[in-house]
């Protein structure tokens, strides 16, 4: 079965950087370590197969929502929004690999999208467009960036399931160090978090870009 492509909301680490006094910015879920290594790990196992870019272990990640650039003043009005949701926990089977041909990425995610993460991602993108955030609305397609300039379609497209307990979701930012997409995360809601963590996360962001 052929799914739609991911589009910019897919591809956080796009090829260019955030201008001057903008940060960009995406919503995701990200893995425990154990998670990291077993989905770094059938990066690896696909790249032997098709070639291309494989994902680094740090990088991986899934996206929930793609800001692109975003002013540093309104990171903590993003916080604002995340405080207003109810952070997930929930189990996510991935290892299902898939290849959109037009822009080469082999990625890796759930069967079906689990109605805990739909949920969350509605909810953000609900809240988001109410203060004036602009975000991708097509339909959300869960996906882990394996490969990307991958050579070939991966012949072999169905891998042991990787097991992933989710434990809320983060903000994270896009930067180039020496030549290399790097994330780095600027706050985690864990599971149940909301507006009971906003003041210290308020200063914590106030002081990173002030």
């Amino acid at each position: 079965m052929t799914l739609p492509g991911p589009g910019p909301r897919g591809i956080p680490g796009s090829q260019r950087e955030a201008g001057k006094g903008h940060a960009r910015l995406f919503f995701a879920l990200w893995p425990d370590d154990a998670t990291r290594a077993a989905l770094g790990a059938l990066g690896c196992v696909v790249q032997a197969e098709c070639g291309g870019r494989v994902t680094p272990a740090d990088n991986i990640h899934l996206t929930l929502v793609f800001l692109g650039d975003v002013p540093t003043a309104r990171v903590a009005d993003l916080c604002r929004v995340a405080d207003g949701m109810t952070a997930p926990c929930f189990g996510l089977d991935v290892g299902a690999v898939h290849y959109w041909r037009h822009n080469r990425i082999v990625w890796t995610g759930p069967a079906q999208c689990p109605d805990a993460l739909h949920s969350l991602v509605a909810g953000l993108e609900s809240a988001l467009a109410s203060r004036g955030f602009d975000s991708d609305r097509r339909a959300y397609t869960p996906h882990i960036t394996l490969l990307r300039n991958a050579r070939r379609a991966p012949a072999t497209r169905t891998m042991p399931a990787i097991r992933w307990s989710v434990a809320g979701f983060v903000l994270a930012q896009s930067l180039r160090r020496e030549r290399a997409v790097v994330y780095d995360v600027l706050r985690h809601w864990p599971p149940g978090a909301g507006t009971r963590s906003a003041g210290r996360v308020a200063q914590h962001t106030q002081d990173e870009y002030h």
